[in-house]
């Protein structure tokens, strides 16, 4: 039932009660923001350093393309080829931004600090409020709780896995992958993402005995051009 304190809050918002915003706000930031241990893990499975692994997630901040380049870095991949493959998955950011852009109208001086912050969780809880009030808190308070913890886990995953020594003995180099498909299944909604998403891993394990590690992440890329032309001659 809504209450009239809500309502007057929502009245003088325009859109929905600032609570209830900052509240989703702060589950998603919280809930992926803790996936920073498994990076930190990671990261340090793949030979890098506390410092690397925390200046990742400081300047790059974007969890996919993170867990792509150390992924490739631990294969044994060329780190041009790991590097190339992360900045492909990262270009959906620029995507996002155009969009964000529209509904944010940020002023100038802000949108370098809040491009940084433009990632998939920022984007999906901007895109689900009513309002360019309520886009504008739920953009902010969920980018500002992630980098805030996705940082602070980096380097207590980083720190622990060093103190632990070898990660592969206590099992945790399947983290870093475990996390990554466990945001990206929540996201497969339509047929079409699905189609891509199966394609994707056909051909990047299909192609991972006989390529350089790195390589077949970038020809899984090629998923989802084949599958919307597929789609089009359909139609």
């Amino acid at each position: 039932m809504v209450t009239e304190p809500a309502i007057r809050e929502t009245a003088a918002s325009g859109g929905r009660p600032r609570a209830a915003v900052v509240r989703d706000a702060l589950g998603v930031g919280v809930a992926v923001g803790l996936s920073g241990f498994a990076f930190g893990v990671t990261a340090a499975g793949a030979g890098i350093s506390t410092l690397q692994a925390c200046v990742l997630s400081l300047l790059v901040f974007t969890g996919a393309s993170q867990f792509a380049l150390v992924g490739a870095l631990a294969a044994g991949g060329n780190p041009f080829t790991a590097a190339a493959g992360a900045f492909f998955l990262g270009t959906r950011n620029a995507f996002y931004g155009l969009r964000l852009s529209q509904l944010l109208r940020l002023p100038r001086a802000v949108r370098p600090l809040a491009a940084h912050w433009v990632i998939d969780e920022t984007t999906a809880v901007a895109l689900a409020q009513p309002d360019r009030k309520s886009a504008r808190l739920g953009f902010t308070v969920t980018g500002l709780t992630l980098y805030v913890l996705w940082n602070i886990t980096t380097l207590l995953g980083a720190l622990g896995a060093e103190a632990i020594g070898d990660t592969r003995a206590w099992g945790l180099d399947a983290a870093g992958p475990a996390v990554f498909l466990a945001l990206l299944a929540p996201m497969l909604r339509t047929a079409t993402e699905r189609a891509v998403a199966a394609l994707a891993l056909v051909l990047g394990l299909g192609f991972l005995p006989v390529l350089p590690a790195g390589v077949p992440v970038l020809i899984a890329a090629l998923a989802a051009p084949v599958v919307l032309w597929m789609k089009g001659r359909r139609a």
